[in-house]
């Protein structure tokens, strides 16, 4: 019995493997590459441009400069022993503080993928401030999303756009002035609602401040983490 070949030209296997490597270099380019105008705040190695958590805006306003060095210090040691960076991912091991930008921020939009497991509870603090909440939708009957600390303007996500536990999400969130929208997964879930000041709510929202990534007690994962400061 005869075998049969088929003869590929040699112009057609380089097309082919030119194919495959932007195939893969399109892939390698989903994680920390940002967009036009963004930045990220993930170098996809280690920690640096963050920072541990030290009290809250009010609490760290009343320090001395003196008292709040040694503090960050201390936080700094703490956060170290919690996140790290595995294969270009954010990871947090659910057993210290909030990891928090070393850059204060004012007006911006944020780009922000996150993971959590079932049951799981954490949230984004804008200018320090609670929070753009992220939950298990099935533990709590509600999305994510939502401004969860609001008392007096709504606090709730205006639909359910959470992929499954377990699978990544994407936020999109934009504050200008006191006034923060978001959407998950490409679904508006807020819409230019006014984020209270938790800390002190006789006062406004402070006019700039970190952002922090919160938790409470479970694993989480951040990656592609992309902001651009808007006037």
């Amino acid at each position: 019995m005869c075998m049969k070949f088929s003869f590929v030209p040699a112009y057609l296997i380089g097309s082919l493997l030119v194919l495959e490597c932007n195939a893969i270099a399109a892939n390698q380019s989903e994680t920390n590459s940002p967009p036009p105008g963004f930045t990220s705040l993930l170098n996809g190695k280690d920690l640096s441009g963050w920072k541990g958590l030290v009290g809250d805006p009010k609490s760290r306003s009343e320090m001395s400069e003196e008292d709040l060095s040694a503090a960050q210090s201390n936080a700094d040691v703490r956060m170290r022993e919690h996140w790290k960076v595995v294969d270009g991912i954010l990871e947090f091991d659910g057993k210290g503080d909030s990891l928090c930008t070393v850059k204060d921020y004012e007006n911006f939009e944020l780009y922000v993928d996150f993971k959590i497991l079932p049951k799981g509870d954490s949230g984004i603090y804008l200018r320090g401030s609670p929070q753009v909440q992220i939950w298990d939708p099935e533990s709590n009957n509600i999305g994510s999303g939502g401004l969860y600390n609001n008392k007096n303007h709504p606090s709730e996500p205006l639909v359910m756009a959470d992929n499954p536990v377990g699978e990544w999400n994407t936020f999109r969130i934009k504050m200008v002035g006191n006034l923060v929208t978001v959407w998950l997964n490409g679904k508006l879930v807020v819409d230019a609602t006014p984020l209270e000041n938790y800390w002190e709510p006789d006062k406004p929202i402070y006019p700039t401040g970190q952002i922090e990534l919160q938790n409470h007690g479970n694993n989480l994962y951040f990656r592609n983490v992309y902001i651009k400061e808007l006037p």
